[in-house]
């Protein structure tokens, strides 16, 4: 868990300025490019880069442990494809001025799109749901853009204070609200829901506290919060989707049609189901990085039954 500067010794201060420097100085060069080519060659950077740091690894055992019927050609064309769309994904975000730019007229799809216009013209609160699919924040530009409203976004706090600056900033670029995971996020956020905004929140990470669901077929633990928080405001829950284009650089946002408010874990089954639907359709364009099936609290796919 992120700590403040004053939580920290000086040995770790040190270590995450020097760090930050190193990163800040990796991202400025790369904005010296032209837009188009950044996202490139930050991609291309991530492909060169996942065999080191352990990226392709940890995808080959999460595809190995909910996919083995894969052909091993598959699997290597996803282990390149997935820190490719994340190396984009990361200069996208630091990027945000030509990312807002270019993303506020991305195409708008799906049976969802009704419910998104009826909800924001009568005023009622409104949840998408997303994860760290393709791109979320081009959703959240072109969605912005089509209902001339602000939506809020939850965001972790980085370990790296210094290094989260840049990244906080970077996120009030495409927009506001912004909410930090923790106690006071979680009530600005439902001050929005209130007041009958309309919030993006990604939920496809293991959840500390959650409860034992299933993605891909395996137990993984699964915040309902969402869809607690959904049932109890009375606020329309539509998962959302920023689908990359073959270009690599336009996105097509998808809006399905809204989840049912029954109860939390039905729910939220439904949204971790829809999403493995679409990650399915576009296997490289999911954060196959994730430690997504890992256990807590005895819930989960155990160690021993990892490949």
């Amino acid at each position: 868990m992120p700590v403040e500067k004053s939580e920290l010794s000086r040995f770790e201060l040190g270590k995450y300025y020097v760090s930050g420097l190193f990163l800040r100085g990796v991202i400025g060069a790369m904005r010296l490019l032209p837009f188009e080519r950044r996202i490139a060659t930050m991609g291309a950077l991530m492909r060169a880069l996942a065999p080191v740091v352990g990226f392709t690894k940890r995808v080959k055992t999460n595809l190995k442990l909910t996919c083995p019927e894969l052909p091993e050609e598959e699997v290597s064309r996803i282990c390149k494809a997935v820190p490719d769309n994340a190396g984009r994904a990361i200069m996208e975000h630091f990027s945000p001025e030509g990312f807002t730019e270019r993303q506020s007229h991305a195409k708008i799809s799906g049976p969802g799109i009704a419910a998104f216009d009826d909800a924001v013209a009568q005023g009622k609160p409104v949840m998408m749901i997303t994860a760290h699919f393709g791109h979320y924040l081009a959703a959240r530009i072109a969605l912005q853009t089509r209902s001339g409203q602000p939506i809020g976004c939850l965001y972790r706090r980085m370990a790296n204070p210094y290094f989260n600056d840049m990244y906080v900033d970077a996120f009030y670029k495409t927009g506001a609200p912004m909410f930090e995971q923790g106690r006071r996020g979680m009530v600005e956020m439902v001050r929005t829901l209130k007041k009958g905004g309309i919030i993006a929140i990604v939920s496809d990470l293991h959840a500390h506290g959650g409860e034992e669901l299933t993605f891909f077929g395996k137990p993984a633990v699964t915040s309902v919060l969402n869809a607690e928080l959904a049932m109890k405001y009375n606020a329309v829950l539509i998962p959302c989707y920023a689908v990359r284009q073959p270009n690599g650089i336009d996105f097509e946002i998808v809006l399905h049609d809204p989840v049912e408010h029954t109860d939390p874990r039905t729910m939220t089954q439904f949204t971790n189901d829809d999403l493995e639907a679409m990650v399915r359709k576009n296997m490289g364009q999911w954060f196959w990085i994730h430690r997504r099936w890992k256990t807590w609290n005895g819930l989960g796919v155990q160690p021993e039954d990892m490949p």
